[in-house]
This record gives structure tokens, C-alpha cells and sequence, in this order.
């Protein structure tokens, strides 16, 4: 996958080389010229340029980018500017980031439906849920155990849980499932969310886009992802 990062502070950098490190093609994007210079070893490209100015923009190669992730952090002004750029230039897929609920409102009034917070969300966590199809966020129990949102594999939509037998076939336990709705942001905007359903049982029939809730082994999980 192609992704294009701005802002290498702390975040933005872990990120970028975690993503360089797993096999990707990383464009790291600073406005500051020492930070480029400090990482362009360990990441893929990198590249100086004002992110927050259209016209600097536009000559990121933000069309061949699957993912673009604003990581600026130390100015909420900048980063909220970045990301209005991004969808302005109609890059394919943004995850903007958030430091302050306020920031996460904006984000959200302006269509940003993915939005990371670098205090609760690590890079290396980030990294994994971007690089593993069908992976939508994970919490670690343990070394070894996890619980997981997974979408719904195609092979699956319109089984029982009954029929799957997760459990004897990959040792996996469905805790629950979402649905998937839109709301309105309070700027009369739709905005695409997931509604929590009862806990799963044998004749819970999984949905075309749904979420699934697993819990198991990390291994096992992998497993059921290939």
C-alpha cells in the first residue's frame, strides 16, 4: 500500500517508519526541513513541503496515495487546514488526528469519519489496523489475547453464527455485532457509524458491511484474517 504521512513529530515519524518497516511505500511530508533530513534514512521518501498550503499541496502525489494520515500534532489550526487540503484534493481515504475534543468535532463536521488520538491510539497499533485487511481496531489484553472489530468477510454475510462455528473452527468467540448507519453531524452533515447490537448467539445472521466483535488468540485471529 501507498501512504502518505504529514507531520513526522513523534506520531507522525513511529508511523511512517513502522509502515516503511512492514513493506509499504511511505511519502513522509514535514514543513520542516531538519525533520526530513533526520528520517529520510528510515523512511521510504521524504519530503518537504507546507501541507497547510494548497499549492504545495498539490504537488504531493496524493492521487496514487491509498491512505493519507495528517499526524500534526503541536498546532490544531495546521492540522485541521492540512485535512480540509486533503479533502479538498479529494484524496481517497484520510485519517485525521485529534488532541483535543473540540479538534475531533471539526474533524467530524468535516466528513472525517476516521480519526486516531495519539494518547489512547500507539503508531505500531495504527500501523497494524491500516496493513491487516479487514482489521478495524483492536484491543490488546495480553501478549497473546486481543479483542478485534473485523468486517465482515463476503464469504460470511448471510450465515448464522451457528453455521460458522467460529469457535471449533478458528477457537474464536463473536461477542457481538454492528450495524451500519449514518447519523447527522450537528452541521447537518451524514456521518457513517456503527450501532452496537445484543450479544451474539447461534442464530445472530451476520449483515452485508456489519462489524464483527472477536475475541481469541492473536494467532487465531490472523488466522481467520488471511
Amino acid at each position: 500500500m501507498n501512504f502518505l504521512i504529514v507531520g513526522l513529530g513523534n506520531f507522525g515519524s513511529s508511523l511512517a517508519i513502522r509502515l516503511t518497516q512492514l513493506g509499504h511505500e511511505v511519502i513522509g511530508v514535514d514543513s520542516s526541513m531538519s525533520k526530513v533530513e533526520m528520517f529520510k534514512n528510515d523512511i521510504t521518501h521524504t519530503i518537504c513541503a507546507n501541507c497547510t498550503d494548497i499549492h504545495s499541496a498539490k504537488d504531493l502525489p496524493i492521487q496514487d496515495t491509498d491512505v493519507v494520515v495528517i499526524s500534526i500534532g503541536e498546532n490544531e489550526g495546521d492540522s485541521i487546514m492540512a485535512t480540509a487540503i486533503m479533502k479538498q484534493l479529494n484524496a481517497k481515504r484520510i485519517i485525521g488526528r485529534a488532541v483535543s475534543k473540540t479538534q475531533e468535532i471539526i474533524l467530524n463536521a468535516m466528513g472525517i469519519d476516521e480519526v486516531v488520538h495519539p494518547e489512547q491510539d500507539s503508531s505500531f497499533k495504527l500501523a497494524k489496523n491500516l496493513t491487516t485487511e479487514g482489521l478495524i481496531d483492536t484491543f490488546e489484553l495480553s501478549d497473546r489475547y486481543s479483542i478485534v472489530k473485523v468486517t465482515v468477510p463476503e464469504r460470511y454475510v448471510g450465515k448464522t453464527l451457528q453455521e460458522l462455528d467460529l469457535r471449533n473452527t478458528y477457537n474464536l468467540t463473536v461477542l457481538t455485532t454492528l450495524t451500519k448507519t449514518q447519523k447527522r453531524t450537528f452541521f447537518g452533515l451524514r456521518k457513517g457509524t456503527f450501532e452496537v447490537n445484543e450479544i451474539a448467539k447461534a442464530n445472530t445472521v451476520l449483515e452485508e458491511d456489519a462489524v464483527m466483535v472477536l475475541f481469541g488468540d492473536v494467532k487465531d485471529i490472523e488466522r481467520f484474517l488471511e
